[in-house]
């Protein structure tokens, strides 16, 4: 399989900015960001005001804001292999023996790195339905999801996941899990590189940032990123429609333990339908064969 991520797919380059725009943005971005941050805290801190009050935990708050919005793609991912690191020690983590991890293993052979981020893959052995990959290039499989799942399908799913983080809503999103822990306070006192938070912390942030709900436009590019993954995989990038469909069946079990709010969050923007077909209408067009389950 060749190692397809270490160049960006050509689709979704991400465009640097000018260093004239930079310097502009320099000189300008104080005010504004103030003006931003004091109009997030006025909103945010009177539900917190039993705990905290006074214009000292105000500025504390506005803060701890700036700099979830400032972060630097280091500290985020310093945050985050501090989160990954509590998750693994809370899930089992499959064994390299394990069938599951040999299978992961297989299928992610020579995947190394993405946007210069590297990626390292472990799978929880657990109930739950779920897969997630994070800014600095973590990406967990769950072994329900994989039971359920096709080798194409799920390294469709992967790619699917994977492009969240090339394409950088990740990192959106755990900005925004950091910005509604400084909201809360939850943080405590001011850091420059947001070292040292209790795994108490790193938990509520982690399951904020993944529970998140991309925009429509970042599912799509996300779902197309996976179909243009299987298709430099030398596999029918049909897959991930017929992943859609599967995913679509268990999601409208009822009483079902399994489905937990990453399947929720997966099928919402947009829905199964919408997804199904736009990947049917790609495969069509490419000369794929479409068949159902």
């Amino acid at each position: 399989m060749p190692n397809l991520l270490e160049k960006s797919l050509p689709s979704y380059r991400i465009s640097r900015c000018q260093s004239s725009v930079t310097t502009f943005t320099a000189i300008i971005m104080p005010i504004r960001l103030f003006r931003l941050l004091l109009l997030f805290t006025l909103v945010f801190t009177p539900v917190y005001s039993q705990a905290q009050t006074g214009w000292s935990g105000m500025l504390s708050s506005v803060l701890k804001t700036g700099q979830a919005l400032t972060i630097t793609d280091e500290q985020l991912a310093e945050t985050v292999r501090e989160a990954i690191e509590v998750m693994d020690k809370e899930y089992a983590v499959c064994s390299p023996n394990n069938k599951y991890t040999k299978r992961l293993s297989k299928l992610t052979k020579n995947m190394e790195y993405v946007e210069g981020i590297e990626l390292n893959f472990k799978v929880y052995q657990t109930k739950e339905v779920n897969a997630f990959a994070c800014p600095d290039g973590s990406v967990r499989v769950y072994s329900a999801l994989m039971d359920i799942l096709s080798d194409d399908e799920l390294l469709g799913v992967i790619g699917h996941e994977i492009g969240h983080v090339a394409l950088r809503h990740s990192k959106k999103a755990w900005q925004w899990a950091l910005l509604r822990s400084a909201a809360s306070d939850a943080i405590g006192a001011v850091s420059e590189t947001w070292s040292n938070l209790s795994d108490t912390v790193l938990g509520d942030i982690f399951s904020a940032a993944i529970t998140a709900k991309h925009s429509r436009e970042h599912e799509s590019q996300a779902d197309n990123y996976g179909y243009d993954f299987l298709k430099e995989c030398g596999m029918n990038p049909w897959a991930m429609g017929k992943a859609f469909m599967k995913l679509k069946a268990l999601s409208q079990q009822k009483n079902n333990s399994r489905i937990q709010k990453w399947l929720q969050v997966f099928s919402s923007h947009p829905d199964f339908d919408t997804r199904i077909e736009q990947m049917r209408l790609r495969a069509q067009e490419d000369g794929y064969e479409t068949d159902d389950l």
